[in-house]
């Protein structure tokens, strides 16, 4: 059995300063002279490099504007904001390098960023966020972010799919056995009937009513029905498998996010 496809794993992920990283002073005297949100939407575009097609570049940009109208409401001042768009950034690319489920490394990458800019050790951190606003970023991530995680994992990563192909000793090379199934990241069954030669009966999807004996009576065309047969039915088990490990998962992300809000609004 052969799995097609490649899976990209994450980076590491190595936090540091990002002071006028990714928007510079002069970058930050034009976004505070912006008044309204088309304009502040421009501007985050061409600093901030926003080249992707529709709908992404829109939410991308959503998320931008709202980490500039959140350091507006707290009086963060320019060298503030500049690191915490740097940071989204930061983070939102962490989250979409791989399809996988990195949500852990994401959140702690966050933390361990906002430590850089808010304990004085240089080179390694600078002091530019006390611990109240520290605090206040975290909060606002989860409750904006964090919250719509998979949303943006959805959205901005490409969908996983499970393709099997088989190949057996003693059988043509030029004729192999594939399974035509194939499982998404959704956990739904997805079948494409097999092709037919002439004189062979097309195997009928399940549920359809009963199945219609193939004719031809060679060793091939037997071992093609009973792979399909079976390789059917550990599809469809499987995708029950994925489905409810997806909910076991969403259920872990809220419980997750539901205790850490508790534990911010704590310490205040």
């Amino acid at each position: 059995m052969k799995l097609a496809g490649k899976r990209k794993e994450p980076d590491p992920l190595n936090p540091k300063v990002l002071l006028w990283a990714d928007v510079s002073y002069s970058n930050m005297e034009e976004i505070e002279n912006t008044k309204d949100i088309p304009e502040l939407e421009r501007t985050l575009c061409c600093v901030l490099g926003v080249n992707i097609p529709e709908p992404r570049r829109g939410v991308l940009l959503e998320l931008y504007v709202h980490t500039v109208l959140f350091c507006r409401e707290s009086n963060f001042n320019r060298e503030q904001t500049s690191v915490l768009l740097s940071i989204v950034k930061s983070m939102h690319q962490a989250n979409t390098e791989t399809p996988l489920n990195n949500m852990g490394h994401c959140y702690a990458y966050c933390s361990e960023l906002l430590l850089c800019h808010s304990v004085r050790r240089p080179p390694f951190s600078i002091s530019l966020f006390s611990s109240e606003e520290v605090t206040q970023i975290l909060k606002y991530l989860l409750n904006t972010y964090f919250r719509h995680y998979n949303l943006y994992k959805y959205i901005f990563t490409p969908q996983v799919r499970l393709d099997l192909s088989f190949s057996y000793s003693g059988m043509p090379d030029e004729d192999p056995v594939t399974e035509p199934d194939a499982v998404s990241s959704d956990g739904y069954c997805k079948e494409n009937k097999p092709e037919t030669a002439e004189g062979e009966q097309p195997i009928e999807a399940m549920n359809t009513g009963p199945e219609v004996a193939n004719t031809d009576p060679s060793p091939k065309s037997e071992l093609r029905t009973i792979i399909q047969q079976e390789m059917r039915e550990e599809m469809i088990h499987m995708s029950r498998q994925l489905e409810q490990r997806l909910k076991e998962s969403a259920d872990r992300l809220n419980s997750a996010l539901t205790s850490l809000e508790t534990n911010l609004q704590g310490k205040k």
